[in-house]
């Protein structure tokens, strides 16, 4: 994929929150965030810039890792059939505890240290400091090979330019205006991969948190439905991206939960931090 001006590729690279398979939240009566409507939002200004990558990787088929479980202590024999756990089952394995520019990093040479990778690195990128460009920076230099963060900087760096940060409420730093708060966030719920022993590619389906949560705010937290798929190779003794793409959903049929206010968003922002994720 090469970038097309600025904006476009803003676009391109923010498939991860907006379009038109965004899913709805249900709001109660009235407006949220002090009677700010929210309307009439291009899709690029209601869309959390994740990165998609300069090749566009398209993924054949993906099979989902499944693993047996322990045997039946009551068999006669001691080894009954194992019964069947689910794709996003845990395995057991210990969590990564090595982290680098503050990202679990180090992972096992296995299937499921390519998934727990993709989860933990789907993480980061769709976090708030991919808006910064220090951070960003960062990010992409520790998890894309070393070809590819290359490749990206540059055009990354026009995706998030000063008009578009605008565009979600942010100062040319990546600030939220006094009194708000910038909300980006990607909850994996699961994952399924095909792997090699040099190469991967894990589909990681996770739940998105995008919006300004402040009384003066156009934009509120929505939530969107995502799948974001990701071409790994180990080198250098870790799992490396070599490309990524996404797509919309699965998405579940939306409940009744009343919308909260902008200030039970902030402090539930500010209370609640994120996970490491491992299979």
């Amino acid at each position: 994929m090469s970038p097309g001006d600025g904006q476009d590729y803003a676009d391109e690279v923010s498939g991860g929150y907006g379009g038109t398979g965004q899913t709805r939240t249900r709001l109660p009566e009235g407006d949220p965030y002090g009677g700010a409507r929210r309307g009439g939002r291009s899709s690029s200004s209601r869309s959390l810039v994740t990165v998609v990558g300069v090749v566009v990787l398209l993924i054949a088929a993906i099979a989902f890792a499944n693993r047996g479980g322990s045997g039946d202590a009551d068999s006669p024999s001691g080894s009954a059939d194992k019964p069947e756990t689910s794709a996003t089952a845990a395995s057991g394995t210990k969590p990564d505890q090595v982290k680098t520019a503050g990202i679990p990093t180090g992972y096992a040479h296995t299937e499921e240290g390519a998934q727990s990778a993709a989860a933990n690195y789907a993480v980061a990128l769709g976090s708030t400091g991919m808006f910064k460009t220090d951070n960003r920076h960062r990010i992409v230099a520790t998890l894309y090979t070393a070809d590819a963060a290359a490749a990206l900087q540059a055009p990354m760096d026009q995706a998030y330019s000063t008009a578009f940060l605008a565009k979600l409420g942010l100062d040319a730093d990546g600030d939220a205006p006094k009194g708000s708060t910038f909300v980006s966030r990607v909850v994996p719920v699961g994952t399924t991969a095909t792997y090699g022993a040099t190469d991967a590619k894990v589909a990681v389906w996770y739940l998105g948190l995008i919006g300004m949560s402040g009384e003066s705010s156009t934009d509120p937290v929505t939530s969107t439905w995502k799948t974001w798929t990701f071409k790994l190779r180990w080198t250098d003794g870790d799992w490396k991206i070599v490309s990524d793409t996404q797509k919309d959903g699965p998405a579940p049929v939306p409940g009744d939960d009343k919308a909260a206010t902008s200030d039970e968003i902030s402090k539930a922002i500010e209370e609640y931090g994120g996970f490491t994720y491992a299979r």
